[in-house]
């Protein structure tokens, strides 16, 4: 354990030269903050290196991978494999041990939270508030989102590829790099992921209210298109259904999912459910009651907190705000809701749906607070509004003008 407490101590100091040249581009970010995040992710490690002595853990088999290799290459494949093939070098030619690879895991995993902070951050003109408090500090410390981003695993890198990916999507001409390195990770962890992604890159391009040359906004959707196209049957042989006849085997698939995953024990009935039942048992349960033990009850407060903010946009307005919402919020929105309707068909297991549902929630909450950053706009400018036709009007008086209704 002193080698990983030695890392960790490395890590936070390797941190600092990037956190800085972030804090040097967005003057809006608190690397103090960010600092806070480390520790308490680092925190997140340390629960999930105790939870995985007492629990089984894939993390184990992944870091052991590196003995059935002859050489690195070995295991460059999509999937899991891909998880062996990071842990490879630093087991072993570093001679990271079990504990080292846990923390650089979940140092991984950090990195997605500072660019879905940084996503947030520049995509919201206002702090949106919950209860007086910052909504996204509140983001960024969700217990859940750090419990499953914390560990030897695919959750740690498929959530740091999509911070890196999104936060690039905030910028493409000027952030290739990240869209590369985080579109890499999301291809080779979780096709369908980078596959929602890109869908909704195109129809936010597209339908975003940004005075984009339509041209431009063609030549991204086609390019979102022809990449899709382009991973769409790597995609399919992926997730084991069969290219020549997807029906059928995307049927038999997901019954045979469902039922492996319910008999995993704390199953939910998911193949009789609507689909409003469905998408509401993978967003917000457990809730208290179905809790299957005191995890589930953990995650039961944030699954409230879940529910309350989904209420905001139970609204006409937001109805109206998503029309002229511009390209990331629709971007969010699409991605949220492709990969939540193809989850529901293959998740029944409340365990899993936890795990899984953590990948996606900030595009959800991401929707919910660029909506109050509306709400907060709009307001302003009828204040504006109603103080400059004030003024006007004593302007007009005080002139001995005819005052207009």
């Amino acid at each position: 354990m002193l080698g990983a407490v030695i890392l960790i101590l490395v890590l936070f100091a390797v941190s600092q030269p990037i956190l800085g040249r972030l804090q040097k581009e967005h003057k809006w970010i608190k690397a103090g903050m960010l600092n806070q995040l480390y520790w308490y992710h680092m925190l997140f490690g340390l629960i999930y290196w105790l939870y995985a002595h007492f629990n089984r853990s894939d993390s184990v088999n992944y870091f052991n991978s590196y003995h059935r290799y002859k050489d690195w290459s070995s295991a460059f494949k999509p999937g899991t494999l891909f998880i062996e093939w990071v842990n490879y070098p630093f087991a072993k030619w570093l001679g990271f041990n079990y504990d080292m690879m846990m923390f650089f895991s979940a140092w991984i995993g950090f990195w997605g939270f500072v660019y879905f902070y940084c996503f947030f951050k520049e995509n919201l003109r206002f702090n949106a508030k919950f209860e007086g408090w910052d909504a996204i500090t509140i983001f960024m410390f969700l217990p859940n989102m750090h419990f499953w981003t914390a560990s030897l695993g695919k959750g740690a890198y498929i959530f740091a590829g999509l911070g890196m990916l999104t936060y690039g999507l905030s910028w493409p001409g000027k952030r290739i790099p990240y869209i590369l390195l985080g579109g890499f990770m999301c291809y080779m962890i979780r096709p369908h992921i980078l596959f929602a992604v890109l869908v909704g890159m195109g129809v936010g391009f597209v339908l975003g209210k940004e005075k984009v040359p339509v041209y431009q906004k063609y030549l991204v959707a086609i390019g979102a298109i022809l990449v899709s196209i382009y991973v769409y049957k790597d995609l399919l042989t992926f997730l084991g259904y069969d290219p020549t006849n997807v029906l059928a085997s995307f049927e038999e698939e997901t019954g045979l999912n469902a039922q492996r995953l319910q008999s995993a024990g704390s199953g939910v009935a998911m193949n009789s459910y609507s689909l409003p039942m469905k998408l509401f048992t993978f967003w917000f349960r457990p809730l208290f009651i179905d809790s299957p033990n005191l995890l589930g009850i953990a995650i039961s407060f944030e699954n409230a907190l879940y529910i309350y903010m989904f209420s905001k946009i139970l609204t006409m307005d937001f109805v109206k705000y998503i029309k002229e919402a511009p390209a990331m919020v629709k971007m969010s929105a699409v991605v949220f809701i492709s990969i939540s309707i193809s989850m529901t068909f293959v998740m029944s297991n409340l365990g899993i749906i936890i795990r899984q549902k953590s990948q996606i929630m900030y595009y959800m909450l991401f929707v919910i607070a660029a909506f109050l950053d509306w709400q907060k706009t709009n307001r302003i400018r009828k204040r504006a509004q109603i103080y400059n036709r004030i003024v006007e009007e004593e302007r007009r008086r005080t002139e001995g003008l005819e005052v207009t209704d």
